[in-house]
């Protein structure tokens, strides 16, 4: 999961008020629903609020609260929330689940549901051309499913070749699904094709998602003059931090974002001075459970296709990506690339292969980069630490999970910086001086041609609504707008989240729906766009969610070719 980075000075935190609710203390389940249906209620009608005002003032800082003196760039229409990003039922729509009926034999099965070729077989195919199947979903019984909603991945890969490329699906929304799959290269290709979760399983996902405020809590770390430490529960609703009577209330200055603490029994709400992750919480029932178990979750379809033959085309062997350089803002094609004898191959632009110590540094002399985000962005910063033996890390005595870490190369001018997102962060015990939110780092910067911005979110912001999401990318979006009108020729860039987890805490479904959020955030900037989730899910390899360095090194050979794309 995600981790921190930078310098070591304590973010503006303010400590604000202090909650006070009336009534005992409320333990019972029963009674925590009936709070949180207050509180749902209560946000429910501030959200639409919000989201008006968010929509006209670009921000969600709270103009009632004095910020700090700082240079106010001048305000864009770009700077706003994009009105795709507030309809939030349009952008993440998913098709029905209707669910099992209590029945497990009545899901979607692995081992029954089948997939066969759109049209006759033939005895090779056109390079350039595609591919179509149809995939019927069946329950445990063999019986065709009548709805759609599963969330199927389909591959069209080459394993001699190390090659493979992800495969488009259509839901038709009556329990068939129409594959589709670009022919990229010349040779053997073969179809497979993944359950990641039954359409009965995403609908517990949905339901959580939509309707839970929280599956994990956080741990808050209270200290007094003489040592003493008081820790309690912390997390993104007051509702949640399991004390009804007082909770410490917190906002970030920059970000104008809310975090909660339980009020510690004898220490002030100032004196919170460390972070880490709590617990997960158990929200699900032994059937839905049962939905999600691993013998029906990421399980491979019985083969149903015959190896196909791509033949030659005017004597390629492969479709080549596009003469045009790298660059933000260029649009991103359905694939985004293929990979050929495991090197990736973008269908967006012409991106290049850094294969060699000294292609690296010539592509990085000169440019500080500023990584922010979790820990997969941070194996960019391991991976080029690992790469360039002269690129040296410097001991800023941080924790090293958090950050912030940088790494220098003294001779080529470069400084490389990574840090983690503020909270909601799980991670190990971290001082809370160290979590600074993107928003505020981004302000800090000058920006110019030298600067590079990499953001990667999303990965600890599947445990709570998408809404909690949407509130975080609306005030990184108004800083990256701020920070590309005071000085365009700054390269941002976002790294899109990657396969790995499937559990009610951090499933590929969410993550998908995190992905279609960074997409329509940053949609009419000028920013580049690394795919992740396709570099991740286009070979015959397990999702992880600290991917290998194959995908690494693919990752940061595409993200250079945005720095350096001649």
């Amino acid at each position: 999961m995600p981790n921190p980075l930078n310098y070591p000075d304590a973010p503006k935190i303010r400590v604000l008020i202090t909650y006070q609710m009336s009534g005992k203390q409320l333990q019972a389940p029963t009674d925590l629903f009936i709070r949180q249906f207050k509180w749902h209620m209560t946000v429910v009608v501030g959200s639409v609020i919000a989201i008006c005002i968010l929509y006209i003032r670009v921000s969600w800082h709270d103009s009632t609260v004095p910020l700090p003196p700082q240079p106010q760039p001048r305000r864009k229409s770009s700077g706003s929330l994009p009105q795709e990003l507030s309809d939030l039922t349009h952008l993440l729509h998913w098709p029905p689940t209707l669910g099992d009926g209590g029945d497990l034999l009545a899901s979607t099965s692995p081992q029954t549901s089948t997939y066969h070729l759109r049209g006759p077989p033939q005895a090779s195919y056109t390079l350039g051309g595609y591919l179509e199947a149809i995939l019927v979903a069946r329950d445990h019984q063999g019986r065709p499913k009548t709805h759609g909603g599963d969330l199927f991945r389909a591959q069209l890969l080459g394993p001699y070749l190390k090659a493979g490329v992800p495969g488009d699906i259509q839901d038709l929304e009556n329990g068939t699904y129409l594959l589709s799959f670009p022919l990229l290269w010349a040779g053997q290709a073969q179809v497979q094709v993944r359950l990641i979760h039954s359409s009965e399983a995403v609908g517990v996902l949905r339901r959580i998602w939509r309707d839970q405020w929280a599956t994990v809590d956080f741990t808050g770390y209270f200290r007094g003059p003489t040592g003493y430490e008081e820790i309690v529960t912390c997390n993104v609703n007051p509702l949640l931090t399991g004390e009804e009577e007082s909770t410490c209330h917190y906002r970030d200055e920059d970000s104008g974002e809310l975090w909660f603490c339980a009020r510690p029994p004898t220490l002030p709400c100032d004196s919170l001075v460390g972070h880490s992750s709590g617990h997960y919480w158990n929200v699900t029932t032994p059937h839905e459970e049962a939905l999600l178990a691993w013998n029906v979750t990421d399980k491979v379809l019985p083969q149903s296709i015959s190896p196909i033959w791509v033949a030659k085309e005017s004597n390629k062997s492969l479709v080549l990506s596009p003469q045009q350089p790298c660059h933000p803002g260029i649009p991103g094609p359905k694939p985004s690339g293929f990979y050929h004898r495991a090197v990736w191959h973008s269908l967006s632009c012409s991106g290049r292969s850094f294969s060699t110590v000294d292609s690296i540094l010539g592509c990085l002399a000169g440019h500080i980069v500023h990584m922010m985000g979790d820990s997969t962005l941070r194996q960019w910063w391991e991976y080029l630490r690992d790469t360039v033996p002269s690129l040296k890390p410097v001991d800023l005595h941080a924790t090293y999970q958090t950050g912030p870490l940088m790494a220098v190369e003294t001779t080529r001018g470069i400084v490389m910086h990574w840090r983690a997102h503020s909270w909601p962060l799980r991670s190990l015990r971290t001082p809370v001086a160290s979590l600074h939110s993107v928003v505020r780092e981004l302000g800090g910067l000058a920006g110019g041609p030298h600067t590079v911005v990499v953001l990667g979110l999303g990965s600890h912001f599947t445990t709570f609504p998408p809404s909690a999401f949407v509130q975080r990318l609306a005030g990184i979006r108004a800083a990256v707008a701020a920070l590309l009108a005071r000085e365009p020729l700054t390269l941002v860039v976002i790294k899109l989240a990657n396969t790995g987890y499937k559990s009610v805490y951090g499933s590929d479904w969410f993550t998908l729906q995190v992905n279609r959020l960074l997409r329509a955030a940053f949609a009419d900037l000028r920013v580049a766009f690394v795919d992740a989730w396709e570099m991740t899910s286009s070979l015959a390899l397990p999702d992880r969610i600290h991917p290998g360095r194959l995908i690494v090194r693919s990752e940061v050979n595409f993200f250079l070719s945005f720095i350096c794309p001649t």
